[in-house]
């Protein structure tokens, strides 16, 4: 799988950490987003994750044209004649212009951070999380691909008595999961997003049997355990968002007994992220998948899971 860490890779490198987040869980939270996913969904709103190694990002509307990085780079990978300004083939990614940029128009995409730097960087807003019933949050990215990493840095945070939460796509090696993960965990938001393996593969490309397989037994140790599993379904545009798609999801999560979820609206804004990494994007110039979603596709998805008891 191209978002897999190279064999032996035991340590993930960190996009980013943010505080006062109030959108990735109860309360005040701060999310540690990490680097690399097993899937490759065509239309991931933080395509930088995609991949587990380290990238060099340009943001045109922050360069000030300065060509201070020009002279910088050993390989003559920097031109304004390139698409993209970077030509990514001959890039060996030593960073040396991102170090002279003055705007950070060219920026370095993941960082190695130990586990002991993660949770001094998250541990200060202790008391925002205590006063709001908020905690640590880990997204991606994908946060299972390092599960003994992940599963210390949990192990570390519940001994300061913070609540966690990790955002997951589901597709994991589930003993590793309930081993290492599962017991320093208050909570899991889990991502469904299509229902037809077929399609799945297309979209994401990997199937989905895994992933259903993996929350159907997570459902059932969550309520045992009274620990929070929480499905989410991004609304992607005549992919995800269809009638025949929400309604065999609702069945199935249905069937399962679960009672509530979570629908994300689509985010355009993903297409100006590909293009800072030079990442393809296949639906570059799509008018629908370059516009803010309408309400009432909204409206539809929620009122067939409605229809099965499942409250969004």
């Amino acid at each position: 799988m191209a978002g897999t860490p190279s064999e032996g890779q035991r340590r993930p490198y960190i996009l980013d950490i943010k505080g006062n987040s109030l959108d990735d869980g109860p309360g005040i939270r701060s999310v540690v987003f990490f680097k690399g996913c097993p899937l490759a969904c065509l239309w991931c709103h933080n395509p930088e994750s995609k991949r587990p190694g380290l990238e060099i990002s340009f943001d045109s509307k922050e360069c000030i044209a300065c060509d201070a990085c020009l002279s910088s780079c050993p390989r003559g990978a920097l031109s304004r004649a390139n698409p993209g300004f970077v030509d990514r083939a001959r890039c060996d990614l030593c960073f040396a212009c991102a170090t002279v940029c003055p705007s950070g128009a060219l920026s370095r995409v993941g960082r190695e951070m130990s586990i002991a730097e993660i949770a001094a960087k998250v541990i200060v807003d202790k008391p925002f999380f205590e006063t709001s019933g908020g905690g640590v949050t880990l997204s991606g990215g994908e946060p299972t691909l390092c599960m003994d990493f992940t599963g210390e840095l949990l192990s570390l945070l519940k001994t300061h008595g913070i609540h966690t939460l990790i955002e997951t796509c589901g597709l994991f090696e589930w003993k590793s999961f309930m081993d290492r993960l599962y017991p320093h965990l208050d909570a899991v938001y889990y991502d469904i997003k299509l229902m037809d393996a077929a399609a799945h593969a297309r979209y994401c490309g990997v199937s989905n049997t895994r992933i259903l397989d993996n929350f159907a037994r997570l459902h059932d140790a969550a309520q045992a355990d009274g620990k929070t599993l929480l499905p989410r379904i991004p609304l992607i545009p005549d992919i995800t968002d269809t009638v025949e798609n929400i309604t065999t999801i609702a069945d199935f999560l249905h069937g399962l007994g679960v009672k509530r979820g979570a629908l994300l609206a689509y985010n355009p804004l993903w297409h100006e992220k590909s293009d800072k990494i030079g990442a393809d994007d296949p639906w570059r110039g799509n008018r629908q998948m370059s516009s803010w979603p309408e309400r009432e596709r909204l409206a539809r998805c929620r009122e067939i899971l409605a229809q099965q008891g499942i409250e969004m």
